[in-house]
């Protein structure tokens, strides 16, 4: 899809259209993802956040305005903190990055660009990171995946272990670097953000392999990223699960 020059200020005009007639009575209303980017084209939808009294419901939904799609992002102040809290928890940061990047089309008494603010911040912070365990798996699974991976004779199964091994190195360099992740084409954007050169590796690699069926790129990159947390982890691997309660026994055992 082409790219028009003009779409941000035409998305806008359009955004501004939209909240004046769903949402009048809005504390704030903010543009935002690909529209105000300079990655739009002529079909991209709008993702619109809209900030509503409390007592209003919080939710994401998608329609139609204007022959385009829009995604709302609509939310109270209390339902806003705990969409950045999950967010923070899942280390995308959606809802801050949202904020912290979107226009603001209307405000009342300063609310959005003090959000604004605060989602700036918690970008600078970068999210937390993952507790060890959760490295160690990951850890693991990515071995797992590159051991698979040099196993693979058929083409549409090495493209699938790939697909895997990209998206967990680029989870546990992303931890590495406490950046933010991303999913789907955010993934390759996020993984840039946050360390150039392995990114460029992963990516490469990947690409090389999907056109020309050669794995070894994206495997060495992989395996750089695992060096960085201490390489590949297989002997010696272990994991235990923790049953909080033991289910009920049934009636006819309780009989006997």
């Amino acid at each position: 899809m082409s790219q028009d020059a003009d779409a941000p200020s035409h998305a806008a005009q359009q955004a501004r259209r939209l909240a004046a007639e769903l949402f009048p009575d809005a504390l704030s209303v903010v543009l935002a993802g690909s529209a105000m980017s300079g990655l739009a084209t002529t079909t991209s939808d709008l993702d619109v956040a809209v900030l509503i009294q409390d007592g209003g419901e919080t939710r994401r939904e998608t329609l139609r305005f204007e022959g385009r799609l829009v995604e709302l992002f609509v939310h109270t102040r209390a339902g806003l903190a705990e969409l950045f809290a999950a967010d923070t928890a899942s280390r995308r940061g959606i809802m801050q990055r949202m904020y912290a990047e979107g226009l603001i089309l209307s405000e009342r008494d300063g609310t959005a660009s003090h959000i604004k603010q605060r989602a700036e911040e918690a970008l600078g912070r970068g999210p937390g990171a993952l507790a060890p365990d959760a490295v160690e798996s990951r850890r693991y699974s990515l071995t797992d995946a590159l051991d698979d991976l040099g196993d693979a004779g058929e083409p549409v199964e090495r493209l699938t272990i790939a697909g895997v091994v990209l998206s967990i190195a680029a989870d546990l360099l992303c931890d590495y670097r406490r950046a933010w992740v991303g999913g789907g084409k955010w993934l390759p954007r996020r993984l840039r953000e946050a360390d150039p050169e392995h990114a460029r590796a992963l990516l490469d690699g990947y690409r090389r392999l999907c056109e020309r069926g050669e794995p070894e790129g994206l495997a060495e990159a992989a395996v750089s990223v695992l060096t960085l947390i201490g390489g590949p982890l297989r002997e010696g691997y272990a994991r235990t699960w923790h049953v909080t309660a033991e289910p009920q026994a049934s009636a006819a055992s309780t009989r006997r």
